[in-house]
């Protein structure tokens, strides 16, 4: 039985456009393309350490911490799909240096697709872990319609966000350790897997300088591409492993969207919840090595 490491490996800085990114490389393996993990919003490299060590016996192996997010610089800009794609696509190009398998979880997951996309040379695949972003039927998990009061207090409060002592208050009031845990335990089966380190490790950045803008650019910036759009000019392998017990997305639903644009891709259902990479490292692990090395 494989024994799955819980300690972080020790990363490097990469500057670009004048801000430091961190990311963690480990392995080599000229003969398999490298793979990049690219975490979900709030969370960092460290959310795959328990990928790593694994992986990096078979493959060359590198994670990153975009920009605004774990132990990378928050500066005060615009965030957005566009921005990490131009970030991973650089990132694979200089330190990388040949087309990279790209998997993302959540938010990492739609910045993964805007690379495939957007420049394609880059990438020989892509790894979907819940992966976040709307397509261009804003209704496509059976949800209820959203009435025009509904609509019109979600653009108050996108508004209330952009003045900085309203962001505050509120980030203040989500970064809390307490807040943190009772979310995960929201979004994890296995609340075994919630552990402190976890806790930690998702509240440490939130105490860098800068990041109450970054959570307030996060949520007032319009949104990119529809995830339809992205899957219409991607034309590399595309893997998907859903945690169906995740609380947040119907997806069994949102799996039949990706299969309606893109019917050529590998699909799996695991037992696990939003972060199924985290919480059953083991499966995914091993669904992700024989699918790189198929």
């Amino acid at each position: 039985m494989v024994t799955t490491s819980t300690e972080p490996i020790a990363g490097s800085y990469w500057l670009w456009r004048s801000q430091k990114i961190y990311y963690v490389k480990a392995g080599h393996n000229p003969q398999q393309p490298p793979l990049l993990l690219v975490h979900g919003f709030g969370a960092s490299t460290d959310h795959w350490r328990k990928n790593i060590a694994e992986l990096s016996q078979d493959f060359e192996v590198y994670a990153i911490d975009l920009l605004g997010f774990g132990r990378s610089q928050k500066p005060a800009w615009q965030y957005s799909g566009d921005l990490w794609r131009d970030q991973l696509h650089d990132f694979i190009n200089e330190i990388i240096q040949r087309p990279t398998a790209i998997a993302g979880n959540s938010l990492g997951g739609y910045a993964s697709l805007c690379v495939a996309a957007d420049c394609p040379q880059s990438v020989k695949g892509v790894i979907l872990l819940n992966s976040a972003g709307p397509f261009t039927d804003t209704n496509p998990l059976g949800a209820k319609k959203v009435n025009p009061i509904q609509k019109a207090v979600s653009g108050y409060l996108q508004n209330i966000l952009r003045r900085p002592w309203a962001n505050q208050l509120l980030f203040n009031f989500v970064r809390q350790k307490s807040r943190i845990r009772n979310t995960l335990k929201k979004v994890y089966l296995d609340q075994s897997a919630v552990t402190e380190q976890l806790v930690e490790e998702i509240y440490r950045p939130s105490c860098d300088q800068g990041a109450p803008q970054v959570f307030a650019s996060v949520f007032s910036t319009p949104q990119g591409k529809k995830v339809d759009q992205l899957l219409a000019a991607m034309h590399c392998p595309l893997l998907i492993i859903w945690g169906e017990g995740d609380p947040w997305m119907n997806c069994r639903a949102r799996g039949a969207k990706f299969r309606e644009f893109y019917p050529s891709l590998t699909e799996h259902y695991i037992k696990a919840g939003h972060c199924p990479h985290d919480e059953s490292p083991e499966v995914v692990n091993s669904l992700i090595r024989d699918w790189l090395r198929a």
